[in-house]
């Protein structure tokens, strides 16, 4: 995407002060904006995975603090940017989401008691949301937004020690975002070495730049994007999710090789199996017609099902996603446990183990703090033991912990297999500090391998990645990557030491068939033949894998 010079072309007239329908109308600007530009963000995900959601995420948290004022007729900025930060904080997802609640928390702090925001409350705002952004974060780490927002309040109080002109500190602001967006790589290394800027200061500037778009009065409809941070990390174009298309083919003397080629050849995420009478299809592709009808030559058609992926995903971004489940199992303890489980098999899982309630989420769907907050008041329980399952729930997690009027423990888990582990170790007989004392001993005693697909090319922690190559990750860090998924499981357990272990577990995802399943965990077993190996349907979506060794 070529970088584009609107941004600073434009001149505006001066702008005195803004009150509370003003800054209303600017911050609906800027989730309509982060709204164009959300697939853009989730490409500059540093793992080339399917499920980086970071502009995802910041919509969606934006998207709670915009309803929150929506038919408000306030005035006063004040009164308007603390319901904004009340709504963000309620629906944050991800550590982006959270990092963004508390940026705006910060900033409606800075306008307590203002009526009219000038540009030397601008300015107030900016350094207090820097701070309540850095403190909110356990081990801040430069070149990431947190450095975004601290360059955006310094160069606010410089623009407004000379000008008083509320339009140029802003747009000083966002030009100093626009920079520092461009210069992450240097302050990151495995940023230089993706090929990308940070994601969640990319975001921040957009929403910033939504505001500022509006103010000029220049568009911010999802035809146009935020222009590209002048530097050699690039975005990638944000892309359609197209239609997920499924069924059965039967016929005479089906080459199944050739009928796998020619349907990849059309699609992505590819799976074709059967014998020379019957085939099962699954491909994801942006038109569903000429999957079919090269099918329907070939012969008749059956169990056909074809979804869009865009309406499925809307349905998500506008809050028609599972609610909460409410576990069957009596309750033999007053001591109740919430996890976030994705799939449906992985749901039953937690189930049999005895967790009172269920929220659906973890990859590519992150909860909000607010549906955190749900499951534990919806549970009996006045002592409650959260478990995140995921290393992007958890700030939530503990957000919805402080918010919470119940006795509530977060106990870190950041994978499946973690949550799983922590489960079973669960004491009924024991109180609520020491049960969350001993399952976040037991879930350090686990490792977790994730496989899934790289979504594209990229260098990390000095290994090349190609796109569409199956990458596997090793308690979060990339383990091996290739053309083979057999490949690259065994290369995984061979860098963790299976043999050293007693059990190793599948956990296979929505897209794998018991009998590819099964073929795997064959090959497993003949490797480490000492080994117990179990095979369970999680139902998990775009991770084919979670494998968990103990």
């Amino acid at each position: 995407m070529p970088v584009t010079t609107d941004a600073v072309t434009k001149v505006k007239a001066p702008l005195k002060d803004c009150d509370g329908q003003l800054l209303k109308r600017m911050f609906e600007a800027s989730t309509t904006w982060l709204d164009a530009n959300s697939q853009a963000i989730n490409a500059l995900n540093v793992f080339p995975v399917p499920d980086g959601d970071t502009g995802t995420n910041m919509l969606l948290t934006m998207r709670s603090a915009i309803k929150e004022v929506a038919t408000s007729p306030e005035h006063s900025v004040a009164q308007i940017a603390h319901a904004v930060a009340q709504g963000a904080l309620m629906g944050a997802r991800g550590n982006s989401g959270v990092i963004l609640s508390q940026i705006l928390r910060g900033f409606a702090r800075g306008l307590d008691q203002t009526d009219k925001m000038r540009a030397c409350d601008f300015a107030k705002a900016l350094r207090l949301a820097a701070d309540t952004a850095y403190q909110a974060v356990i081990k801040p780490v430069e070149g990431t937004i947190l450095t975004v927002i601290e360059d955006m309040a310094q160069a606010a109080h410089r623009v407004a020690d000379e000008n008083d002109d509320l339009y140029s500190v802003w747009e000083g602001a966002v030009e100093a975002a626009r920079h520092s967006v461009a210069r992450t790589p240097q302050l990151l290394p495995v940023l230089r070495d993706a090929g990308v800027v940070d994601a969640g200061g990319q975001g921040l500037f957009v929403v910033f730049d939504g505001a500022l778009r509006f103010l000029r009065g220049e568009s911010i409809d999802a035809a146009t994007q935020a222009s590209e941070p002048e530097s050699e990390a690039h975005f990638l174009a944000s892309e359609s999710y197209g239609y997920d298309i499924q069924f059965l083919l039967r016929g005479k003397d089906l080459d199944v090789d050739v009928v796998r080629a020619k349907i990849d050849s059309m699609g992505e995420s590819t799976l074709v199996v059967g014998d020379s009478s019957l085939i099962k299809v699954h491909v994801h592709a942006p038109n569903p017609g000429p999957v079919i009808q090269y099918a329907a030559d070939l012969g008749p058609l059956s169990k056909v099902i074809i979804e869009n992926m865009d309406e499925q995903y809307q349905d998500f971004m506008l809050g028609t996603a599972a609610t909460p489940s409410q576990s069957a199992a009596l309750e033999l303890t007053d001591i109740a446990t919430v996890a976030v489980v994705p799939g449906e098999g992985l749901r039953q899982v937690f189930e049999s183990l005895g967790v009172t309630a269920v929220v659906p989420g973890g990859q590519s769907m992150n909860p909000s703090t607010e549906e955190l907050l749900r499951a534990i008041d919806e549970v009996s329980s006045d002592q409650v033991i959260l478990l995140p399952n995921n290393r992007n729930v958890i700030l939530a997690a503990n957000q919805a912990q402080s918010l919470s009027q119940k006795q509530v423990a977060v106990v870190p888990t950041q994978t499946i297999p973690q949550g799983i582990c922590a489960l079973v170790s669960f004491k009924y007989q024991a109180d609520l500090n020491a049960n969350a004392q001993a399952m976040e001993r037991a879930m350090g005693e686990i490792q977790t391998g994730e496989i899934t697909k790289a979504v594209r090319s990229t260098r990390v922690d000095g290994m090349q990645v190609e796109k569409g190559e199956y990458m596997a990750l090793l308690n979060g860090t990339l383990a091996a990557a290739g053309a083979s998924m057999e490949g690259v499981v065994n290369e995984m357990l061979r860098q963790l030491g299976a043999e050293d272990y007693e059990l190793l577990t599948l956990y296979y995802g929505d897209e794998v068939t018991a009998s590819e399943a099964e073929d795997l965990a064959g090959v497993i077993q003949s490797q480490y033949p000492d080994q117990e190996v179990e095979l369970v349907d999680g139902g998990q979506p775009l991770y084919p894998y979670i494998i968990s060794v103990e």
